[in-house]
């Protein structure tokens, strides 16, 4: 479904990126791991066309898709669960949640995946007029995780989504991720507690400082002992 043929990002004069090659199938559930600065969310945004090229290709089900500006990114399916969230926090629920459905022009198929969403999360639908502002981190991080299905992604780029939220919460959400991978969309999913999203995903990534050093099926990558000692901590999480 998605694949990166050698793609390089520049910050100014610095490369963030350098020459990174990454396959997604469809229906598949695809972590990335690494320490913070490795390059984790610039390949997000590189995908999503928040951020130029340098150098290499992004196609997305056969389409190169790296020259494209980031909402004909999301016409074609693609919608990312930024880090840090981002509501809107002046803005109701309802109404952040009808922004992420901007590109949809069937209102009846907006409704019934508006429906999904409060299904997911029933919490939103509790809060559906209270000001997205004044909702906790882990309302908040559900938010943005509804926000970005109202645009009925083929493919879901989340972006660290338990960062700062109590255990219990983590776990629900990890849970919710799941079943919207069951219901038939493709995620890639950056996250710091790597054990949880090894234990979530079907296959992994690891990177560091611009370059992937690691990859292979996330239950091997769990018991790799250099992912072991690096990233898990000998901590059991999630």
């Amino acid at each position: 479904m998605l694949e990166l043929k050698g793609l390089k990002v520049k910050y100014g004069q610095v490369e963030a990126l350098h020459g990174l090659d990454l396959t997604v199938n469809e229906g598949e559930l695809v972590t990335i791991l690494g320490a913070n600065g490795a390059g984790k969310s610039t390949t997000l945004m590189a995908i999503c066309g928040l951020v130029p090229t340098a150098e290499g290709e992004i196609c997305f089900e056969g389409r190169r898709i790296d020259t494209l500006r980031s909402h004909q990114v999301v016409e074609l399916g693609i919608t990312q669960s930024p880090e840090g969230r981002r509501v809107f926090g002046p803005l109701t629920v309802a109404e952040n949640l009808s922004l992420g459905a901007y590109s949809q022009k069937d209102k009846i198929a907006a409704a019934r995946r508006l429906k999904w969403i409060y299904d997911l999360f029933p919490r939103l639908d509790e809060r559906r007029s209270q000001m997205a502002g004044t909702l906790s981190g882990g309302e908040q991080q559900m938010l943005a995780i509804g926000r970005a299905l109202m645009a009925e992604p083929r493919l879901l780029l989340l972006d660290e989504p338990s960062l700062g939220l109590a255990p219990l919460l983590v776990k629900s959400i990890f849970q919710t991720i799941r079943a919207i991978n069951q219901a038939g969309v493709t995620i890639i999913l950056v996250e710091q507690n790597a054990r949880a999203a090894l234990k979530l995903a079907d296959r992994g990534y690891v990177m560091e400082v611009g370059r992937l050093v690691m990859e292979g099926k996330a239950e091997k990558l769990l018991h790799d002992p250099q992912v072991q000692s690096t990233y898990l901590g000998g901590l059991e999480q999630g």
